[in-house]
C-alpha cells in the first residue's frame, strides 16, 4: 500500500479522468493512510454518463439484443466474477477494512446472482387479456424503463450492485452506477469486467465522487429508476430531487433490527446466531441484529456465554486469515460509536463487555461490545450504529417481545428463535420487518426478495420479482375485425 493507485471512471466503454482532473484520496482503515486516487467527477461528467447510457438503451446495439443474448452477458460477468474474486476481495478489504476470507467469498458467491439473473432475462413475459369488447385482441408486454441509477454503499458494494444491476441488465435498461466516496476501488475493478462480458460500450457507467454527483444522478432528466441504498438523510435527498425527473425510486436503508431469544430456543444456536449477526462483517450490516430481546429466564446464562466468546474474537489485520473481526471503515464510524456508548452509559446502560478501542491498534478498531439496557427508551436502543455494539432487553410475555421489537423507526430485518413451531409463525407475522430469519440469521439467496419497511424504506432487491420494478407493462389493444369502426357520433 505504500504506492498510491491512480483510479478512472467507466463511461461510456472508456476509462477516464474526472474533465477538471480534480481527484480525492481513498484511505484505508488498515494503515490510515491513502492508498488510491479517485476522480472526483463533475456534473459534466454525470452527464456524459447518463447520455450514454441512454444512447445505449435508445440506439446501440444493447437495444436490439434479444433477451437471451442479454442472459449470456450476464452469464459471462458471473463466471468472471468467481475468477477474480481473490482480487476483488482484496481491494475491497484494504479499501474498507472487511475481512479478506468474507469479500473474496462474497465476491464469488455474488456470482450466483448474475447466474439468477442470466437465467431470468428471457423468462419475464407479458399476458394476453380476456377483455370484455368484441374483435379486440388485447395482450401487455413487459418493457425496460430506460437509464436505471444506482447508488451503493461502501460496505457490501459487489453484493448491492449485483441485486440492482442484475435484474436492471437482464430486463433490458443501461445503469449508472454511483460507487461509494468512501470505498470506490472494488467497484471500478468490477468495471473492468464488464467489456470483458460482452457488454456495449454505454450500457453500464461507473462515475466516482460525492454529493454533488449523487444530486446530478438522481435528478438526471433521462434518469427513468433510480435504486438507493444507503442512510435516510441522503434518501431524503433523493426523494426530493426525484421531483425533477419524476423517476421511480426503491431506497434501501438502515435497521436496528431485532433478534428475539425465547425461552425455549437452542442456546447454543441462538448465541452464535446473535454473535454473527452483530459482530460478523465487525457490525457494519445494514441487517445487522443489534437489538437482542431476550427472555429474562435465559438472559443470564446467554449473555454469559456472549460476553465469553466476545471476549475471546481476534480483532486485527483483515488481510489476515486469523482475525475475526477488523477495523471500523472510518473515523466518522468510530467518533459515533464511541458518542453513543457514553451515552447509553450516562442514560444507566451496563457495559458487560467491550465499550471502547482494543488497546494497542490504534486506527479505527473497536471492541465487541455489549450493552445492558434497563429501558427500551434508551436511545442507543433504536439508533442505528453501524458497528459492533449490542443493545439487550429483556422481556416476560411473547406479546411483550413483539412490542418491544416493534418499537422502532426501522423495519429491514428481524430473527427469531424459538423451537415452538406455531410460535415461529405467530411472531414472524407479528414483526414488522421485510426479512424475517427462524433459528437462523443473514442467510441470503439471489432467489429470495430483500428489503424492509418503516423507516428501512421500500422496493424489493432480489429475487424474480425484482424484474419487474425495472420494467413497465405496455399494453396493446388489436381491432380483428373486418368491418370498419363504427361513426363515433352514432351511439348504439
Amino acid at each position: 500500500m505504500d504506492q498510491i493507485r491512480d483510479c478512472q471512471m467507466l463511461i461510456d466503454g472508456d476509462w477516464v479522468a474526472a474533465s477538471d482532473g480534480a481527484t480525492f484520496d481513498s484511505v484505508s482503515p488498515i494503515s490510515g493512510k491513502p492508498w488510491a486516487r479517485i476522480p472526483e467527477a463533475t456534473g459534466t461528467d454525470v452527464d456524459r454518463a447518463v447520455r450514454a447510457a441512454d444512447r445505449a438503451f435508445t440506439s446501440g446495439p444493447w437495444a436490439s439484443m434479444t433477451p437471451s443474448q442479454r442472459g449470456k452477458c450476464l452469464r459471462k460477468l458471473g463466471d468472471l466474477l468467481a475468477e477474480k474474486s481473490e482480487e476483488l476481495g482484496r481491494a475491497e478489504t484494504v479499501d474498507t477494512g472487511k475481512m479478506l476470507k468474507e469479500t473474496r467469498w462474497q465476491a464469488k458467491y455474488i456470482a450466483e446472482f448474475f447466474h439468477f439473473y442470466a437465467g431470468a432475462a428471457d423468462k419475464l413475459s407479458g399476458e394476453v387479456l380476456p377483455i370484455d369488447k368484441p374483435d379486440l385482441f388485447v395482450f401487455s408486454n413487459r418493457e425496460p424503463l430506460g437509464v436505471v441509477a444506482a447508488v451503493v454503499p461502501w460496505n457490501s458494494q459487489l453484493f448491492l450492485t449485483a441485486v440492482k444491476i442484475g435484474p436492471a441488465l437482464a430486463a433490458g435498461n443501461t445503469v449508472v452506477l454511483k460507487a461509494s466516496e468512501h470505498a470506490s476501488v472494488a467497484m471500478l475493478d468490477f468495471g473492468r469486467l464488464i467489456a470483458e462480458a460482452g457488454f456495449p460500450p454505454g450500457v453500464v457507467n461507473i462515475v466516482t465522487g460525492h454529493n454533488e454527483v449523487g444530486r446530478v444522478l438522481t435528478s438526471h432528466p433521462l434518469v427513468a429508476r433510480v435504486s438507493f441504498t444507503g442512510g435516510p438523510n441522503a434518501a431524503r435527498a433523493i426523494v426530493r430531487n426525484s421531483a425533477e425527473n419524476f423517476a421511480e425510486v426503491s431506497l434501501e436503508l438502515g435497521g436496528k433490527s431485532p433478534f428475539i431469544v425465547f425461552e425455549d430456543a437452542d442456546i447454543e444456536s441462538a448465541v452464535n446466531g446473535s454473535i454473527a449477526g452483530i459482530f460478523g462483517a465487525t457490525g457494519q450490516s445494514c441487517v445487522a441484529g443489534s437489538r437482542l430481546i431476550i427472555h429474562e429466564s435465559v438472559a443470564d446464562e446467554f449473555l454469559a456465554r456472549m460476553v465469553a466468546m466476545a471476549k475471546e474474537i481476534r480483532i486485527g489485520d483483515p488481510l489476515a486469515e486469523e482475525t475475526q473481526m477488523g477495523p471500523l471503515c472510518t473515523e466518522g464510524q468510530l467518533a459515533h460509536i464511541q458518542r453513543q456508548v457514553a451515552l447509553a452509559q450516562s442514560e444507566g446502560g451496563t457495559v458487560l463487555v467491550g465499550g471502547k478501542q482494543p488497546p494497542g491498534l490504534g486506527g479505527t478498531y473497536f471492541e465487541p461490545t455489549i450493552i445492558d439496557c434497563p429501558r427500551p427508551d434508551l436511545t442507543i436502543v433504536d439508533t442505528e450504529l453501524f458497528g459492533p455494539v449490542l443493545s439487550v432487553l429483556r422481556f416476560k410475555t411473547e406479546a411483550e417481545a413483539i412490542a418491544l421489537a416493534n418499537a422502532s423507526i426501522h423495519g429491514l430485518a428481524a430473527g427469531i428463535f424459538t423451537l415452538n413451531g406455531a410460535r415461529q409463525m405467530r411472531v414472524a407475522k407479528a414483526v414488522r420487518a421485510g426479512i424475517v430469519w427462524v433459528n437462523t440469521y443473514r442467510a441470503v439467496s439471489p432467489i429470495a426478495a430483500f428489503g424492509g419497511v418503516k423507516g428501512s424504506g421500500y422496493g424489493r432487491e432480489s429475487g424474480f420479482q425484482a424484474m419487474f420494478d425495472y420494467t413497465r407493462p405496455k399494453t396493446i389493444w388489436v381491432n380483428t375485425s373486418s368491418e370498419p369502426i363504427a361513426n363515433p357520433f352514432v351511439m348504439r
